[in-house]
């Protein structure tokens, strides 16, 4: 008996079919990569509120328990961070001396100074300035690490911020007075914050600035942020993003330093 040949013709898939197959795939790597940039935005808005904002927070309230700013004397105030440890010979505020010229004080740090600052010297005490009047600090990286927070960078590599003060002279590039110095910025993250704080990103205009960008002529367009995502670090960097050199998968993107004018 002969076997029964089944001559229906086996069925693929239609071209309807093929196109909903990967019109699905696109979605779903869309939304990956969606998924993704608002992870990083969720994280940006952390570190501001999070981090900045608080140390900010920190900064004011040493203020008003003090009545002077940070490191400065309470019973010969200079009004300049670090200013117990300024020398009067150098000219004083308070009296009247010319203080363009003038040397500013140490950054106050915890540790050594952050990288890239242009400030030659720190005093490793800032914990200790906070602590001795009871000020709760921001929950940074971890318990003695208060002023530093970890975070990924573009390439998924980590990148730490670090947080100083200090005083600028008048006449200072990025402005004078007293200031929070932010280290480790990724020009992205840079340009968010600037964004958030100022309203627009500007490198040297407003309260947030970029380290060593001179003010320029009043009137003038601002100038943007330097640096891209697309370079990587370099160990030689000076910190004004000249590196032209395309980052790899595994490279760090480079670092910005970043001055946010205090308002005492």
């Amino acid at each position: 008996m002969k076997q029964k040949i089944n001559s229906r013709p086996q069925a693929g898939f239609t071209l309807v079919e093929m196109s909903i197959v990967l019109v699905i795939i696109g979605l779903i790597l869309g939304a990956v990569s969606i998924g993704k940039d608002l992870q990083r935005d969720a994280e940006y808005n952390k570190i501001k509120q999070k981090f900045v904002d608080q140390w900010v927070q920190s900064y004011n309230t040493y203020y008003q328990r003090a009545g002077v700013v940070v490191g400065d004397s309470q019973s010969q105030p200079r009004f300049m961070v670090n200013g117990e440890d300024y020398a009067a010979s150098a000219g004083d505020p308070t009296s009247g001396g010319n203080m363009t010229a003038v040397t500013p004080p140490n950054a106050i740090c915890q540790g050594a100074l952050g990288p890239k600052m242009d400030r030659a010297n720190a005093d490793a005490d800032l914990h200790a300035l906070f602590d001795r009047l009871g000020i709760r600090m921001p929950p940074g990286r971890a318990e003695g690490l208060e002023d530093r927070y970890l975070y990924l960078d573009t390439n998924g590599n980590p990148q730490e911020l670090q947080v100083c003060f200090q005083w600028n002279a008048p006449g200072s590039r990025e402005g004078a007075g007293n200031v929070m110095v932010i280290t480790g910025l990724t020009p992205d993250l840079a340009r968010v914050l600037d964004q958030t704080i100022d309203g627009k990103a500007d490198a040297r205009e407003g309260l947030f600035r970029q380290q060593g960008v001179a003010n320029g002529v009043g009137g003038e367009a601002g100038i943007e942020w330097d640096g891209n995502n697309s370079q990587d670090e370099q160990a030689n960097d000076n910190g004004d993003a000249t590196n032209t050199a395309d980052n790899q998968d595994e490279d760090q993107v480079i670092t910005l330093v970043a001055i946010y004018k205090m308002n005492q």
